[in-house]
């Protein structure tokens, strides 16, 4: 498999978006671990607990799943089966890969447009029209804004929201167009990542859209040390 190789120098930009999955899984990674340990710690110390932790700690694992599916794009580890297109030619396989990545952009846009369907009444905004590919706007619909989460508190920095969609009206606890931002926003990643690298398989510097088994062999060299050992 041919891997990727970027030496080009990099705005800060794009610098940004190509380590972002890295970055916010790093963070989400960090508080799940902290909230999870807090929560123990108060339940079988002080026999207390945060009322709003597993709340939090769920919306952060559905942020993971969704960023690691485009981090999983952005870094070819993605898993698939393989064993038809290693019988085909270069050509073949080439065309195979093109097939492939052209289903995924296809999917991904079906996501992306699903997902913002059912954000936007969340945020004071209209879905868009149309049964397959947005054909405009719906016009209408009538907002959710004032969804709330069941436990997780209200946020200081998110206090703005309440002018911008909620009609001016305070929120007691944190708005769902909060933790529900991850549908729109992760399915417009994978979108992105799939188009890249779509981009490097027609430029040559990519094989497919999944791992090849080089990770396979890989095991099987370490295991089988670890036998002659």
């Amino acid at each position: 498999m041919t891997h990727h190789q970027d030496n080009l120098p990099k705005t800060p930009l794009a610098r940004f978006f190509d380590g972002l999955e890295e970055n916010v899984i790093s963070f989400i990674l960090g508080a799940m671990t902290l909230i999870t340990f807090v929560n123990v710690v108060m339940r079988y110390v002080y026999n207390t607990s945060l009322i709003w932790g597993l709340e939090v700690v769920l919306i952060l694992f559905s942020w993971l799943v969704l960023l690691g599916i485009s981090y999983g794009f952005k870094k070819t580890s993605h898993l698939g089966v393989d064993a038809v297109t290693n019988m085909l030619p270069t050509r073949g396989k080439r065309i195979a890969a093109l097939l492939s990545a052209a289903a995924c952009i296809i999917y991904a846009s079906l996501l992306l447009k699903g997902a913002w369907d059912y954000w936007a009444p969340f945020a004071a905004l209209q879905p868009t029209d149309g049964r397959w590919f947005p054909m405009g706007f719906t016009e209408g619909v009538r907002d959710r804004a004032f969804y709330t989460t069941d436990q997780v508190p209200m946020l200081g920095i998110f206090r703005w929201l309440e002018d911008a969609i909620n009609y001016g009206e305070a929120y007691d606890k944190l708005p769902r167009v909060v933790p529900y931002f991850i549908l729109p926003f992760g399915c417009a990643l994978i979108l992105l990542r799939v188009v890249q690298a779509t981009l490097r398989i027609i430029a040559g510097t990519q094989d497919s859209l999944i791992v090849s088994h080089e990770a396979e062999e890989e095991v099987e060299r370490v295991a089988h040390g670890a036998y002659e050992e």
